[in-house]
């Protein structure tokens, strides 16, 4: 096939909504979101925490946290996949190969980002209204709540970089999902199976839905943080 017969057959697929490719591309939203909401809810409170807080070794967590947001995908799907696996701690539950241990490794990859950058905005805010702060009686982990509300717009940033690590992610989901029809196949695994196999039409129009999906992600998240800004004045 050439290059115009190629994309000609992509975009048939994206627009003639095929259930199976609909399939594919909501399951990879479905675990890629959650697992993003997820991390959220445990990196930000973390995050904003450690920034709050002074203990000794905080600068070796700091590091370590800086170090884990570049995790190689394959080294979390490996240590999903050994305490999902039978003889893993998890292995009674039954997970590996499901979904859900999909949203685990991703899980994974994206908190470490949540909770380092969540901890570099707030320790910002932290040094410019701290004194302010102070005098209305927030302070320590009383002050979280107000800090992450006031610093939401630059904490929308860090929750778009982690949507882009588990959207793009490959080797891990590989790993501890299986990639199996119908079930756990998302859309950058198809688009690797589908490539190596010859069916570029295929890889290339879940390729144009990935990109849509992120810069229409990317663009609602800048014009709501802008809109919002401008109305805090």
């Amino acid at each position: 096939m050439d290059f115009s017969a190629i994309f000609s057959a992509a975009f048939a697929l994206v627009i003639g909504l095929d259930p199976a490719f609909l399939a594919i591309v909501g399951l990879s939203l479905r675990v890629t979101l959650t697992a993003v909401l997820i991390a959220a809810l445990i990196g930000l409170p973390l995050g904003a925490a450690l920034a709050l807080a002074r203990f000794p070794g905080r600068a070796a967590v700091i590091v370590l946290l800086n170090a884990l947001m570049g995790l190689p995908p394959v080294v979390a799907g490996l240590i999903v996949f050994l305490m999902l696996s039978r003889s893993g701690p998890l292995g009674p539950l039954g997970l590996l190969f499901t979904p859900t241990a999909m949203i685990i490794a991703q899980v994974l990859l994206v908190l470490p980002i949540v909770i380092a950058l969540t901890r570099q905005t707030v320790e910002d805010l932290w040094g410019e209204y701290r004194d302010h702060l102070r005098s209305v009686g927030l302070e320590g982990l009383r002050a979280i709540p107000t800090l992450l509300f006031d610093g939401r717009f630059a904490l929308a940033t860090a929750l778009l970089a982690g949507f882009g690590r588990a959207s793009a992610e490959v080797g891990a989901v590989l790993i501890v999902g299986g990639n199996i029809a119908g079930y756990t196949r998302t859309m950058t695994t198809t688009i690797t199976l589908e490539t190596s196999k010859g069916d570029l039409p295929l890889a290339l129009g879940l390729g144009l839905v990935l990109i849509a999906l992120t810069l229409a992600i990317n663009a609602v998240a800048f014009g709501a943080s802008r809109i919002g800004a401008r109305y805090a004045g």
